[in-house]
């Protein structure tokens, strides 16, 4: 392991040099605003940082999504292997077997898939897209890839099918032309069944495009066509004409045979179904509607909506099930999507909350000869996958082991945890249990294929999303699978707002008052704390125990004071007040039932939404502590939270908006400050700014090129005008990003214009980053203390001090007093994070309260004193005399040293961009700082010295979704919601990269093909010849020629090679494969051999015994016999 040593003397160069370096190593510490003096002033450290990141730790790569594929359009399942997969119409591929096998596949032109076939029990998957090609996928590796790819040039592809145990694939396109396709060399056969050859010669009209191909059961040398307008046809290959032609005047949207192939049902666009006989093609010989109303004087039924698929599934032992979807009546409008089972004369109709795109029957056997012995329906919806099990009469469903339900409420927000406590997992999953829904299917979930090892990675993972309606998730992410552990509804603390009433209008977001806006949890102490974007902020306890109690409130006023008059100095600023004079001017209220309406229409004091004051039934698991709301003040609605933080061991929770800071003591359910962020600088404001004075003041200090550069952020962008918020933006919907971006870069260019109007437009200063942290508040102080690091919109980084009442009992009774420290740090754009290190350059972690259930019935633990861990992992004796405090903003990050307040090192992140997301975060036993920007590169950065380790250009935010929910944890996971209803789950750990085959599933197990059932001799010889039936004399090239060249396009896929390198782990992975390859086909062939053998021990004996036979009788009479 390379080792850098970095010395924090930076001789001769001072901390005020112009912004210039954009290397970390050494540059000053550019564009600082205060003049440190030099590098090597008073407190800042002499010894070595001993870094050991280097570039070779890190490296990007996707590890797996998770979630419902994102507009599915095709569906495909393999009886054997019992693998699913799911194409969309952005061209992904999911592939479904056993929990933990989960396979995301991308086809490069991003074209729609239409239609997914397997090659049953081969490894192999087919896809046909709407641009016309072709793809073959090799799945007997961990990540699948394309082996060959064919591109149709003059024809639509609309319909493939791919009989069981052959080579040759039948494509049907929009003129009405079948083609096949040699599945192993991908290429076209000379054999064309041209739509003017299939119909009659007589007819006038073109037949539309092939709707349905399929070879008959009982015969494969015919094959079954069918068109759109209604025309079937049933086609001799080896005769190379039609064998009869069936017409109906309803267009066809699927057909189905039975399996003895005598007869097959088609399914039409008037809702009818209609069986057909091989013998008597020239009607159906039998038509029903099955929803359909019948007419009173005797007519046929009224037409209903069109039946889009049907499966005609036979059973041994009881009548054979008919499943079809649409075909709905007319007239019920309002009536759900849904699926028909009919069975016998039973019939059962499945209302489903979503359109469905397509089902899929599951039997027992891949023959399409033998009995089929349906057992399951899984049926794709538009947003959700259900399985339905046909086995019992009432039809349940199975219980979905997937976590396919991410978008149940649309995903505002996410938080992200790697190596965070052992026992979480296991509680949270022991309160969520309870919560399951009853009346599932008792059998195993029937998509079982593949396998999966729970691989070398062990620590364990959470993901928490936030949601739309208000719910949070937590999910179990250990070992890259997605498993629900527990949620709670954060609505549950409001009352439900009834249509009409005149409370109502204090809203501020009509759609979705509840959505989730920011989120903050602190693993070790439990304690979960969530912003809402209706202006509140609600802090919940972890408990074991049920409980009845009422919820706490508290009420803000935090709205920026608009001065009418004019400001003659600066100077006349007031000074920061004591907080214990703070408290008794601040207009909170206890409870949120006392407010008070101004007269008129002017709001006052009013909150947006009402807190339960009754009693509230809480269940085990997160339990409302307090609620405390921002509230209109005259006539002006509170804005939304731009930030928020909360810590266990300080019993504080601090959030801020673009108005400015509130810090609410949770403990003692009291408000503690409530200020704009003006006045949080008090005569310590480097610009001496004014609120909001006509006059434009120019007494300014120096390094205001600084602040020039300043981006105005996302939020503060949002918050300029008071009444936007109205009717304000939906969190989950990705619509505004274009919007959202431009403002933000116009932002940019404008703020660069003028120092002097960038300060008086952005005078409301957001409040975009907070942290609470035992640090050295001011210049030279000789011990750390407990405060609030508070970081603004345009780059300032304020430092609060806290004052705690020492012990328990005080604790509860005597006041926390903020007071300011008169620290004021600069960088270039928003703040976005805060991180502490120690002396020897380890994370120190905010103090923390360790968990304890204040509603156990166990009085020891309720009674027992609070337990704080107030340094981890070093001890205060091993703090030293010094730390380092890492802040990263939009544009820049900066590493101080403390208390000296010496910038140590600066790194120019971006010029022409913002980051969305910065972490400080931990790998390999060290810490970095990982970053994720606008223009889509990914980078990390070694502390403190800032080094630049990874910079890849790894995704555009196309999206303001990937913006709202990108975020970085340790170990080197990230995640980022890729489309509305999946996560993308990514690390750019080297390690974890080069790990990363161990831990995916294998899509791919071998299984022995089930053996075809004995048909007997009788029906050997007389069902058809469809055993002798020799594809490879008709199709190949000797036979049928070659297609023509313009015809479609062979394009050899990357899969080959690649895929090979991929599936083993080396050398010896690789000739291990080929053996067991080698055996197998061995294995086959010898069972072949025996095979022949024993068919022609059998027709020797047969022909033995004819010959006899004929011996016997040769010289008989006819009167003899």
């Amino acid at each position: 392991m390379k080792k850098f040593n970095f010395r924090k003397v930076l001789d001769g160069l001072t901390a005020s040099s112009p912004g210039g370096s954009s290397g970390g190593g050494s540059g000053a510490g550019g564009g600082s605003v205060h003049p440190a003096g030099t590098a090597g002033a008073a407190g800042t450290p002499r010894d070595e940082i001993q870094e050991t990141l280097t570039s070779d730790y890190f490296q990007i790569c996707k590890t797996v999504r998770h979630g419902f594929p994102y507009l599915p359009t095709a569906l495909a399942f393999d009886p054997v292997q019992k693998i699913l997969a799911i194409g969309t119409r952005t061209g992904a591929i999911r592939i479904l077997g056993r929990p933990g096998v989960d396979c995301y596949c991308q086809h490069e032109s991003g074209a729609a898939v239409l239609q997914l076939q397997f090659l049953i029990n081969e490894g192999a998957l087919v896809s046909a897209c709407a641009d016309d090609a072709l793809h073959l996928w090799n799945l007997r590796q961990k990540r699948p890839a394309i082996l060959h790819s064919l591109k149709f040039n003059r024809e639509r592809i609309t319909y493939c099918h791919l009989p069981f145990q052959s080579k040759w694939l039948y494509v049907g396109t929009e003129r009405g032309n079948t083609h096949i396709v040699n599945i192993e060399s991908f290429i076209l056969s000379g054999y064309v069944i041209m739509w003017n050859k299939a119909i009659e010669l007589s007819t006038k009209t073109h037949p539309g495009p092939v709707v349905h191909l399929s070879d008959s059961p009982r015969d494969e040398g015919k094959l079954l066509i069918g068109y759109e307008n209604g025309t079937i046809v049933f086609w001799d290959l080896r005769s190379k004409r039609a064998d009869l032609r069936a017409y109906y005047d309803e267009a066809i949207h699927s057909v189905a045979w039975h399996h003895e192939g005598k007869q097959f049902m088609c399914s039409h666009s008037d809702g009818s179904l209609t069986l057909w006989n091989l013998k008597s093609p020239n009607r159906p010989f039998q038509t029903t509607i099955p929803h359909g109303k019948m007419q009173r004087d005797g007519k046929k039924p009224e037409s209903c909506k069109p039946i889009l698929k049907v499966e005609y599934k036979t059973c041994k032992n009881s009548e054979p099930f008919v499943i079809f979807s649409g075909g709905l009546s007319y007239d019920k409008a309002c009536r759900r999507p849904s699926l028909t089972i009919m069975h016998g004369k039973a019939i059962t109709v499945l209302e489903m909350d979503h359109p469905i795109v397509d089902f899929l029957t599951l039997c027992e056997t891949p023959y399409p000869n033998e009995f089929q012995e349906p057992y399951a329906v899984v049926v794709l919806l538009e947003k959700d996958l259900i399985v339905v099990d046909l086995t019992q009469s009432n039809f349940p469903i199975f219980e979905n082991p997937y976590p396919i339900d991410i978008h149940e409420s649309p995903v505002t927000c996410t938080e992200y945890f790697a190596d965070c406590p052992p026992d979480l997992i296991p509680v949270l999953y022991s309160v969520g249990a309870k919560h399951k829904k009853q009346g599932y299917s008792n059998k195993e979930w029937p998509i079982s294929g593949g396998a999966w090892n729970l691989g070398a990675q062990t620590y364990p993972e959470i993901i928490i999303t936030g949601h739309a309606d208000g719910s949070v998730k937590f999910w179990d992410a250990s070992a890259i699978t997605l498993q629900m552990l527990y949620k709670f509804k954060t609505s549950k603390v409001f009352e439900k707002q009834k249509q009409g009433e005149g409370k109502a209008t204090a809203e501020i977001v009509e759609e979705d008052p509840f959505a989730v806006q920011m989120m903050y949890w602190c693993p070790e102490s439990r304690i979960f704390c969530v912003a809402g974007v209706s202006a509140y902020v609600v802090v919940y306890r972890f408990s074991k125990h049920e409980v009845n109690t009422e919820i706490a409130s508290l009420e803000v006023r935090l709205q920026y004071e608009v001065e009418d008059i004019i400001t003659p100095e600066p100077e006349i600023i007031p000074p920061f007040p004591d907080a214990s004079s703070q408290l008794p001017s601040l207009k909170s209220l206890s409870g949120s039932t006392n407010t008070v309406a101004c007269e008129g229409t002017m709001k006052d004091s009013i909150p947006c939404l009402s807190v339960k004051t009754r009693p509230v039934r809480m269940p085990p698991g997160y339990q409302a502590d307090l609620v405390i709301q921002l509230v209109w003040v005259d006539g002006e609605p509170p804005q939304q939270i731009t930030s928020l933080a909360i810590n266990s061991a300080y019993g504080l929770v601090a959030f801020g908006n673009c108005n400015g800071l509130a810090v609410v003591d949770f403990m003692q359910k009291t408000v503690l400050l409530s200020m704009g962020t003006l006045d949080l600088y008090g005569s310590s404001d480097p610009y001496q700014r004014q609120p909001r004075s006509p006059r434009k003041s120019k007494q300014f200090a120096a390094g205001l090129t600084e602040l020039s550069d300043s981006p105005v952020s996302l939020e503060l962008e949002r918050c300029k005008s008071p009444t936007s918020v109205k009717g304000s933006r939906k969190l989950s919907l990705p619509t505004d990003l274009k919007t959202d971006l431009e403002n933000r870069e116009n932002s940019f260019s404008r703020s660069r214009s003028s120092s002097v109007s960038s300060i008086d437009r952005d005078s409301k200063e957001a409040i975009t980053a907070l942290y609470f942290m035992e640090s050295f508040a001011r210049k030279n102080d000789s011990a750390v203390s407990p405060c609030l690091w508070v970081g603004t919109g345009l780059g300032m980084v304020l430092i609060l001090s806290l004052n705690l009442p020492a012990g328990d009992d005080l604790r509860q009774s005597e006041p926390v007093m903020v007071s300011p420290s008169g620290t004021v740090l600069t960088l270039k754009g928003a703040v976005l994070t805060f991180a502490c290190l120690d002396c020897t350059g380890t994370l120190t972690h905010p103090p923390y309260e360790v968990w304890r259930d204040l509603h156990s019935a166990d009085d020891g633990e309720k009674t027992r004193k609070r337990k704080l861990v107030m340094h981890s992992p070093s001890s205060s004796q091993d703090m030293g005399d010094h730390q380092f405090a890492v802040i990263c903003s939009e544009k820049q990050a900066k590493v101080f040293s403390l208390p000296s307040q010496t910038c140590l090192y600066v790194h120019n992140i971006t010029e022409t961009s913002f980051l969305l997301r910065a972490d400080v975060v931990t790998l390999c036993n060290s810490v970095c700082l990982a970053c994720f920007c606008a223009n889509g590169h990914i980078m990390t950065l070694s502390l403190p010295s800032l080094r630049p380790l990874l910079d890849i250009n790894y995704l555009p935010v196309t999206d303001m979704r990937i913006a709202r929910t990108f975020c970085f944890t340790n170990e080197g996971q990230a995640l980022y919601l890729s489309s509305p209803t999946e996560i993308q789950r990514l690390t750019y750990s080297q390690e974890m990269c080069d790990n990363l085959q161990d831990m995916l599933g294998d899509l791919f197990t071998p299984v022995e093909t089930p053996e075809a059932q004995n048909r007997g001799f009788l029906k050997g010889l007389f069902g058809g010849s469809g055993q002798a039936f020799d594809r490879e004399e008709l199709f190949g090239e000797a036979t049928a020629g070659k297609a023509s060249r313009s015809l479609a396009q062979h394009i050899p896929g990357s899969g080959g090679i690649e895929g090979v390198r991929g599936a083993a782990g080396g050398v010896i992975g690789d000739l291990t494969r080929a053996r067991i390859a080698l055996d197998e086909r061995g294995q086959k062939l010898g069972e072949l051999d025996e095979r022949t053998a024993s068919m022609m021990a059998s027709a020797e004996a047969f022909s033995k015994h004819a010959h006899e036979v004929m011996l016997k009788y040769k010289d008989k009479k006819w009167y003899q016999f």
